[in-house]
């Protein structure tokens, strides 16, 4: 694929690998500003705000309209960003030809501190010029009942045997919000992506395997790594097979990504460590997998009363193509290759009852099978692949911002380069290649 979600091209992604491995044989310095704020961040750890939501810092303000006539036009790569009224609708446009699938993703956040209820969330769908449906999705926050960012997409598959949504033309995003009497009006602030996936070359299967492995494995090996999550999907921090330690606060969202190549299989555990003895906080801790076009795939919730507790998601069907096919989302969701999300939030009223300070986390990831070949995409299919680089993030915990932020920047680490030095050459080889591009 041409264009890619957030940025996201290969060039980004081998930078963000080479930041990351860079970084961890200390040989980058941090720009002043950013190791200033990382300090304020860790000295203010448990007594400041819980970080809010990091969006994509390259997203476009866009509005969407009341009409489907009105809507704006989304291109395809691009992020956006909007607000949606309770109970708002609103459309966008995106113009679909016959050669290419598309999905245009949602992430909603609500404002901290506000009230939800069981049934609260939205939905999201395309449509083209009659008002059909051509694939949509729709998501609350079920049991786990506190404001947190929720995803979903929308989807044109295009479909030889299909008779609708199979024209070339403008087609229209709904978004529409549904939300209780009692939940707080505060608008939500919406995080927009447009994707494309190619068709393939030749049909292939489209019957679901009646056998898939879907016994739980053991834990991972290795022994127990630190790695804190990010405060949004476009700063996950990258993981691999293992068991990551994390701290997370009442109230808040840690975001990680996982490369599952195609025929891999993701299972994803969470655990809170014991504190002071209270009482049982109902669905305290909440975990969601998300895939590479941020389209929701699994959530579920455990309570916590100050002792070990333990959620494991469902087993998923290994990435496969006809996974599509399905008409489950835990199965449809896990279509195609690429970086899978997940996100760990731990309920506000985990503070009233053990204080407003952080819980320990653990999350167990393991990546089960051996990576199959792709199959016959018709053009580069971009995001929705697992490279070497992409594997090296993993290894080294990179996050989506230095793929994207850093992208077009070349590096140059050696062990016998001190931390001066290296940022002084970084500076010299930007002035010089900007002079070179006036």
């Amino acid at each position: 694929m041409g264009t890619q979600a957030g940025g996201r091209t290969g060039i980004g992604r081998r930078a963000g690998a080479l930041i990351a491995a860079a970084a961890a044989m200390g040989t980058v310095t941090a720009l002043p500003a950013q190791a200033t704020g990382a300090a304020h961040a860790t000295q203010a750890a448990g007594r400041s705000a819980v970080p809010p939501y990091a969006f994509d810092g390259s997203a476009q303000r866009i509005q969407g309209a009341a009409s489907s006539l009105d809507a704006k036009t989304l291109q395809t790569g691009r992020t956006y960003r909007d607000t949606l009224e309770k109970d708002g609708k609103v459309y966008y446009r995106v113009d679909l030809d016959t050669k290419r699938n598309a999905y245009v993703s949602v992430v909603a956040v609500p404002k901290p501190g506000g009230k939800v209820e069981y049934g609260d969330g939205f939905k999201v769908g395309i449509q083209d010029n009659t008002g059909a449906d051509c694939g949509y999705q729709q998501v609350d926050f079920g049991s786990g009942r506190y404001p947190r960012p929720l995803a979903a997409y929308a989807r044109r598959i295009v479909d030889p045997d299909s008779s609708s949504c199979q024209k070339q033309g403008a087609y229209y995003v709904l978004v529409e919000r549904d939300a209780a009497a009692t939940s707080t009006p505060d608008d939500w602030e919406l995080e927009i992506q447009y994707v494309t996936e190619p068709l393939l070359k030749q049909a292939g299967p489209t019957a679901l395997p009646e056998a898939w492995p879907s016994g739980t494995p053991a834990p991972p090996a290795g022994g127990q790594q630190r790695r804190q999550g990010g405060a949004g999907f476009h700063e996950a921090v990258a993981l691999r097979e293992g068991e990551w330690r994390a701290d997370i606060r009442p109230g808040q969202t840690l975001f990680y990504r996982v490369p599952v190549d195609w025929g891999q299989q993701l299972f994803a555990s969470a655990e809170l460590g014991s504190g002071a003895k209270g009482d049982s906080v109902s669905n305290a801790l909440a975990l969601s997998v998300d895939n590479p076009a941020l389209g929701f795939v699994d959530m579920d919730t455990v309570s916590y009363d100050g002792e070990p507790t333990t959620l494991t998601l469902d087993p998923l069907r290994p990435v496969a193509h006809e996974n599509r096919t399905s008409y489950q989302e835990a199965t449809s969701g896990m279509r195609f290759a690429g970086w899978y999300y997940l996100s760990a939030t731990l309920s506000p009223e985990v503070a009233a009852e053990y204080g407003d300070k952080p819980v320990p986390l653990t999350l167990r990831v393991n990546v089960e099978g051996s990576p199959e070949q792709a199959p016959p995409y018709d053009a580069d299919p971009g995001i929705f692949s697992v490279t070497a680089d992409d594997r090296e993030a993993a290894v080294n915990g990179a996050t989506g911002a230095s793929a994207t932020t850093n992208g077009t920047m070349a590096i140059v680490a050696t062990a016998g380069i001190g931390t001066g030095t290296a940022l002084l050459l970084g500076l010299g080889a930007w002035t010089l290649l900007a002079r070179r591009r006036a």
